[in-house]
Order: structure tokens, then sequence, then C-alpha cells
């Protein structure tokens, strides 16, 4: 033994005794601190353990995944033995010539590198009792962390502690281990760093927070050392290190399912470290990321930037598929557009025939009318239109529902009554935040507010037979109960779903080749809310329920997007994937509905097979006599009860309200007192109740309408005298 060896080791017994005296890290085993290591990303995985999306959840430091030795690049594993510990595979622990050459040049106050090994800098980095404070180790703790490094080395393999070694030495900044560092500084993982970033990698251990100059510097000499004999390019090195140091390629956040990875990050909650899975699918939610942002470019001249998606499986309620927004293409990305509530459209028409089904007031068959309708409200006149502001006249309830026509579906609220089809929605777990009679009437047109969530999963509750149950994107216990429940009439249910799933009743207003059509059976219904400031598409098969939503995050109205335009397509394709070899069935009728042939008079449809809840079947549908007949004059304008107010701003002399009739040789007369003659008139209003009515050719009187005229009159003489003087 040399004499400096020798000497050391006299120095190294008291520290040895303290060391044994005391439980130390160093009994542990490689596979405990594989085991104990934390990255500072939660990796948030689909049901197969395929990564959806890394979420940061330690925000003191940058710290990747466990990298195993053999995923880490020889150019590394060679530049950080040759930087750090030249004699690294020659001693059990501690460089014997390396100490000798410090306590010389300690001696004579000369420079030198040092005589810490690899082993006993991964000794003070687990071991919080030896790790370094800002004035460097003391005494008692170089002498300790010798002593660790020996003990580490009886029971490590030396591939063991260069592995460990790369996982927990702290590089620049908050950076911590080889993986943070490959993918913030290089944009790519350990086992892709070639011979000059391995270089800068290494350089920086010995300085973590040197100027990129020196850094530079050191990475080219240590270029030299890995090759002897080649002559790299300095400047070259010193550039590239340069703009290595200033990038962050290693977001906080990255992956495809952003907004469901952070949900079920914080959605845990037990406490538990590690990788979080979920019920998603890797290969469908890219797909379906990428069809809804393709189709979002195709839309980029609409004003349209955002989408959201939600594929719920049936039987189980596992949400597939999650994507709250379109991304980088939208100006607000973090808005979870799944979870957003918005208008929904007509996409609640479903859940309203049903009703009025379950409550035998209609059945599939049933007429109802498609004409300009007027209805006097609390607050004022109600005129529902249509989506192409025309009407149809009377169609049947299949139709109606499966052309979305707007007016038949206002009638059917009328008959229903705007808080029984509140309570319809929340049971179907459409929480309203107000009750029925706060919306009114243009609750038929999805008035409220809703989010893609609640409706998709709402219309898989018309999937499932009517039964509604919870959706879940973490995976259930085994033995975890069905806890489903009846929501919708199951026979009302079938019924709907047989009429949106039938081409040829929404043909009137989508055509038979619509984008709604599959080469499978399922049943679709579209939506767009008021302004076109949103545009739904969503639909059911018989294993899976797609909900699309598209529009945007401010609000912002689109431009000229309709229901087959905007979120059908991706619906569209999103379903096409989902049954690519593998068929979609008609769902079995229920007890209680029976199928009957049927035809309507004055050939108004074709003659069919329609489904009827038993019980309210019938064979002939046509118009009521007096309806078919009605030709009597009557009064299309105003209706009953309007109210009008008269503008303050505008001269009194330039208002007028206008009379609208059908018939022949009619008159009007306002208050008992003659006002015109003809199918129309125009009458300068006045404030109060008045009464309109309608003189037929006989002189009689065949319809009348309410008015009140609201606001001041015309102000003369005296009074407006005073009023000009307050």
């Amino acid at each position: 033994m040399s004499s400096s060896r020798f000497f050391v080791s006299l120095l190294l017994l008291p520290a040895l005794a303290v060391t044994l005296a005391r439980p130390a890290w160093a009994l542990a085993t490689f596979d405990e601190v594989r085991r104990d290591f934390r990255p500072s990303d939660t990796q948030v995985l689909d049901r197969d353990g395929q990564l959806l999306e890394r979420v940061r959840t330690d925000p003191t430091l940058r710290r990747g995944q466990w990298t195993a030795l053999a995923d880490v690049s020889p150019a590394l594993r060679t530049a950080m033995v040759l930087s750090e510990d030249k004699r690294f595979y020659e001693h059990s622990g501690i460089d014997w010539r390396a100490v000798s050459a410090a306590a010389w040049g300690n001696l004579w106050n000369t420079r030198t590198r040092g005589a810490s090994t690899i082993t006993m800098q991964l000794a003070g980095l687990l071991d919080d009792d030896l790790r370094r404070g800002g004035s460097g180790r003391s005494l008692g703790q170089k002498l300790g962390q010798t002593v660790a490094a020996q003990r580490l080395e009886h029971t490590w393999r030396k591939d063991q502690i260069l592995e460990a070694y790369l996982n927990v030495v702290p590089f620049r900044g908050e950076i911590v281990g080889i993986d943070a560092l490959s993918r913030t500084l290089f944009g790519k993982a350990p086992h892709g760093l070639d011979a000059r970033e391995a270089a800068v990698a290494a350089a920086l251990v010995r300085a973590p927070n040197a100027k990129p100059a020196v850094v530079g510097q050191r990475a080219c000499e240590l270029m030299r050392a890995m090759e002897p004999g080649s002559r790299p390019d300095c400047d070259a090195v010193d550039m590239f290190t340069s703009a290595a140091l200033q990038r962050r390629g290693f977001d906080a956040s990255e992956g495809i399912a952003p907004h469901l990875a952070r949900r079920a990050v914080a959605a845990r909650g037990d406490g538990t470290q590690g990788d979080v899975r979920t019920t998603l699918r890797a290969p469908l939610q890219r797909f379906a990321l990428g069809t809804l942002q393709r189709h979002l470019r195709e839309l980029r001249g609409r004003n349209v930037e955002d989408g959201a998606l939600v594929v719920l499986d049936n039987a189980s309620g596992e949400v597939l598929a999650w994507i709250g927004s379109s991304g980088k293409l939208s100006r607000a990305a973090e808005v979870d557009g799944v979870l957003a509530q918005r208008q929904p459209g007509s996409t609640l028409k479903p859940f309203l025939y049903a009703e009025a089904i379950a409550e035998r007031r209609l059945t599939a068959a049933s007429l109802l009318d498609d004409s300009s309708a007027q209805i006097s409200t609390a607050s004022g006149l109600y005129i529902p239109q249509n989506y192409d502001r025309q009407f149809k006249g009377y169609v049947s309830v299949r139709t109606a529902l499966a052309s979305s026509l707007n007016v038949p579906a206002v009638r059917t609220l009328v008959m229903v009554s705007p808080e029984a089809f509140a309570r319809q929605l929340r049971a179907a777990g459409l929480p309203l935040a107000q009750n029925g009679d706060y919306y009114g009437y243009s609750l038929a047109l999805g008035s409220a507010e809703v989010s893609l969530l609640a409706l998709t999963n709402a219309y898989r509750t018309l999937a499932n037979g009517g039964r509604f149950g919870e959706t879940r994107y973490l995976p259930a216990p085994a033995a975890a109960q069905d806890g489903s429940a009846p929501a919708i009439d199951q026979r009302a249910a079938f019924i709907v779903g047989d009429i949106l799933g039938d081409a040829n009743a929404r043909a009137r207003t989508f055509g038979l080749d619509s984008v709604l059509g599959t080469r499978f059976w399922s049943a679709v219904k579209t939506g767009t809310s008021k302004d076109m400031r949103d545009n739904w598409a969503i639909g059911w098969s018989q294993r899976y329920t797609v909900g699309v939503w598209v529009g945007n995050a401010s609000g912002a109205p689109m431009w000229d997007v309709s229901g087959t335009s905007g979120a059908a397509p991706v619906w569209a394709e999103v379903m096409g994937f989902l049954h690519r070899g593998l068929p979609s069935r008609a769902p079995t009728p229920p007890a209680g509905v029976v199928q009957r042939q049927v035809r309507f008079g004055d050939e108004l449809e074709a003659a069919r097979s329609e489904w009827f809840i038993a019980g309210t079947e019938q064979a002939v549908f046509a118009i009521a006599p007096g309806a078919a007949a009605e030709s009597a004059p009557r009064i299309e304008s105003p209706a009953d009860g309007t109210i009008i107010a008269i503008d303050p701003d505008i001269p009194p002399g330039s208002q007028r309200v206008r009379f609208e009739a059908d018939g022949r040789g009619v008159q009007w007369r306002i208050d008992g007192k003659p006002l015109a003659r003809g199918n129309s008139a125009r009458w300068l209003p006045w404030p109060g109740r008045h009464l309109v009515e309608l003189i037929d050719a006989r002189g009689q009187v065949v319809d009348s309408s309410r008015l009140e005229v609201r606001g001041a009159g015309v102000v003369t003489g005296a009074k407006a005298a005073k009023n000009a003087n307050r």
C-alpha cells in the first residue's frame, strides 16, 4: 500500500465507525432505489398501458422517467466515465490514484480535478446526510461519502451504479437525470444522443450552471478524449452548446389527451404515486384527434377553430376517447370542450318526443302541423322557425324528429309542458340550471346549456333502452356493480332510436346521401344553437356512443356551418373507425311494442310499417275533418295575447303594426271601428289594450285577437310644456 493510501485509510477509521453505527442508505438495494425513484411527471396511460400524456406533478424539479443503462447511448456512457471517473471500472469505490493526486495538489496549492468517483457522487446524491451544501461538503461528509461508496461497491454491480447515477445526477437548473436532460435540451430520448450531445451532457455535470462558452469548451475537450486523434470544430460545438442550453423542449404536459390526463391525475386523489391508467384507447384517441383537427382545418374559412369529442362504451359507460379541444388550432386550448356548458340546439328533441310517446300523447305516426306558429307566453310572443325557414305542412312524428323540424317540436312541447320535459332531461343525466318554466317553449330547440359529456351519456341512455348510468374514465374494480337505473320509458327509447336510424325519414332535410348514413346500423341527431355558435352530432351504434361538438371557445358564431358540414363528418369518420370489421345490429324490440302497417290520408306520407307502444296503434292517420276543411278566414298575425312596445326613439307616426290574414273578402276592425279591407293592413299603435277582429264577406266576425301596446303615446299641449320644464 502506498503511503498516501495508508494515510487516507487512517483518516477513514473514525468515519467508518460512525457510518457503521447508524442505518445507512447504502444498505438499500438497487431495486429499492429504483422503486423509490419519483419522476416529476405522471404518465397517464390508456387501458393497455400505452402512453397518452405526461402531466407535471412536481414543480420543484424536472425529472423524467427512470432510464435503464441499456437505453442510454454508448456515446453518453463513454463521455460520462471519461469526464467524471476514468478508472470507474477499475476501482472499488475510491480512486486512490486520484486521491493521491488531489492530496499532493492540495499540499502544493495546485488546482486538480478532485478525487470524487461516480460511486462516491452517487452515495452523496442518495444520502441526505452526505448531500453537498452551498459551501461544499465538510470533512466528515467527505469521509462518510468515501465509506458509503465502498459499501455500495460491495453490494451493487458497476452497471447498476452507473445506471442509478445517470438517473439521479443534477445537470442544469431544475433538470435532474439523463431523461429530463435529453428531452429538455436535445428533444430526444437518451438512447438517441450522439457524441456531441453526450459531451455537452457530461460537461454539465462538472459545472451545471456554467456559462455556455465554458460548457462548450469542456464538451470539445471531451470529444477529443472520446475519439483520440479527432479534431472537432470547437466553434461549432460552442454554438451548438449555446443553442441547446436555451432550449426547453420538455413541455410540462405532452401527449394526445391533456384534458382527460389532468382530470385523471386529480381524480386518483389517493396519495399514491406512479402511472395512472385510464379507460381510453390510445389508437382511437389518436385517430379521433387527427380527424377533428383535419376537419377543422377544412372549415378554417368559416370561422371555426375549436372542437371536442367523446366516445363512450354503451355497456360499461367507460370513456374510450376524450378530446377537449383542437389543440394548436385553438386560441383557448386549455378550455375543455367536453365539459364546457353550451346550448345543444336540436339534440334535445329525441328526449322530448320520447316523453310525448311515453305519455301516449303521440305515436311515431301521429301527424303534426309544420306551419307558422305564434305561441303566447308570459314574456311575449314566441314564433319558432325551421332551420331552412320553410314549412312542410302536416308531417308524422317520425319525419318531424328525423328531419329535425322545429315547429312540430315546439307544438309537442306545448302538449308535454316545459317542466315535464325538464324532468325527463334531468332523469337522463342533463342537470339543467333552471326549471322548465324558466326556459319555456324554447327548451324544445335547446335553449338550456349542457356539456358534451352529459349529452353524449344521455344518448347512451337511449342506446341502453332508457337506462341511465354514470360514465367513468378510471378502471373500475372487477366486482363493481352496474349502477344503471330506468330514466326513459324503454318502449319510447326504442321507437326514438328506430326513428333516428331511419335514413328515409331524415331525407326531407338531409337527403338520401347524407353523411349521417353509415354502412352499419346507427342512430344519430345533429343540432345547431342560436346564431350558429355551436354545432353538434351525437349518435350511437350497438356498442358505442359518439358525441362531437364544433364551434369557438369564445362563443363567436360560425359562418355557414350546418349540421352535416360541421360536427357530422367527424362523427361519421370516428364511427367508421370503431366499426372496421365490427358489425352493428339494430336493437331488439322490447316487450310492449308492436309493429303495424299504417297509411296516411291525402297521401301525406307513403304507407309503411310503424312501431307503437302497445295500445296506441292504429291503421290510418289523417287530418281531422275540421282541420282539413279549414277554409274560414283567420288572423295569422298578430297572435292573440301579443304585446307590442313602442320605441321612444322612433317618431310615433313612423311606427306601424302589420296585420295579416288568410281568406277572401275580409275586412279589419279594431276596438269596434273599421280599419281596412283585404288580407293585410297597417295600424298606428296606441298605448292600451285592443281588440282586433276579422270580418268575412257576410259581415260576420270570424276571428279575433287581443293585443296590448306599451309605451308613450303622443304628448300634446300643456302636458308637453310641463315635461319640457322638468
